[in-house]
């Protein structure tokens, strides 16, 4: 399952999704995570109203199943989750190595009903073949 983190730092979750400088994407498993690429983004990134930069942010993580954000404003997580993606919002600038960890070992216990869906989308998404 791929896991997208907002980072400006590509070690912690440590961005707002609309101001984020890079999309960290990692595929995690209960046998562990790979790095799977580091999308970096240009231009005005701060805060001013405008969606337009979500669009491309939207279509980098879109194969994800969840994204780790240190904030993220109204619109664009109702985007996010529009796109069947789950937001999780960090209270504080966290490691993304050690999200990772937590997130293997809760994948190897019982994950909550909606990191299950997750697991089950992402396996149906493996099965999928365009013609």
């Amino acid at each position: 399952m791929k896991i997208a983190f907002a980072t400006q730092d590509l070690a912690r979750v440590d961005a707002h999704f609309g101001w984020a400088k890079n999309i960290a994407i990692y595929d995690v498993s209960t046998a562990g995570h790979v790095f799977v690429e580091a999308i970096e983004f240009e231009g005005d990134l701060k805060e001013d109203g405008s969606d337009d930069k979500l669009t491309p942010k939207i279509e980098a993580i879109k194969d994800c199943a969840i994204l780790y954000v240190a904030a993220i404003g109204g619109a664009a997580a109702a985007r996010v989750v529009a796109n069947k993606i789950h937001p999780i919002k960090v209270g504080k600038p966290e490691s993304i190595l050690v999200l990772l960890e937590k997130l293997e070992r809760v994948l190897k216990g019982t994950p909550p009903p909606w990191l299950r869906k997750a697991l089950a989308k992402d396996q149906r998404r493996t099965f999928e073949f365009d013609e």
